[in-house]
């Protein structure tokens, strides 16, 4: 059993490599990919859930047919007098559901989201009721999305590329 970097093995990876694209595969399918017995693989997967290589299953849904079709990216700067303002913005972003992602950056700004909503009307709203209101919101900066050219969670794991 040779391991990566990450101590994971061959197997290992194309197990994460197969459920990432089909987080759905049954395991006797999982089993057959890989060359192992169901038992070994159903162990192998569990491992890597208890070590939180493998987070969690969801599905993906097409958010044009559930009323979130336009997709907002927006930067946030801070108010940085407030003692507190990066834990306040970090647990008030948490409770809204428009707000799909939220990243820490470095540069010209504090954070980038990641919104969806059903319309730019849709936006205005959120913008003026939300996002203004969140604590120590100084400047933000919207960027609507006109085209969504990849959208990806997958990962560039390359499972290939470790011995046999």
């Amino acid at each position: 059993m040779e391991n990566t970097e990450h101590g994971l093995d061959r197997v290992d990876m194309e197990i994460l490599d197969f459920l990432q694209r089909d987080g759905r595969m049954p395991n006797t399918r999982l089993a057959e990919a890989v060359s192992l017995s169901p038992t070994a693989v159903l162990a192998r997967v569990q491992r890597l859930t208890r070590e939180n290589y493998i987070t969690g299953y969801e599905a993906r849904l097409n958010p044009r047919k559930l009323q979130a079709g336009l997709l907002v990216f927006v930067q946030v700067l801070l108010d940085r007098s407030g003692l507190n303002v990066f834990d306040e913005f970090k647990a008030a972003v948490q409770v809204r559901p428009e707000i799909m992602e939220c990243h820490m950056v470095a540069g010209g700004f504090d954070y980038l989201l990641k919104t969806r909503h059903r319309d730019m009307e849709a936006y205005r709203e959120f913008a003026g009721r939300v996002l203004w209101e969140l604590p120590g919101v100084r400047e933000t900066r919207t960027f609507a999305v006109m085209e969504e050219v990849k959208e990806s969670m997958k990962l560039n794991i390359q499972p290939a590329r470790l011995p046999r």
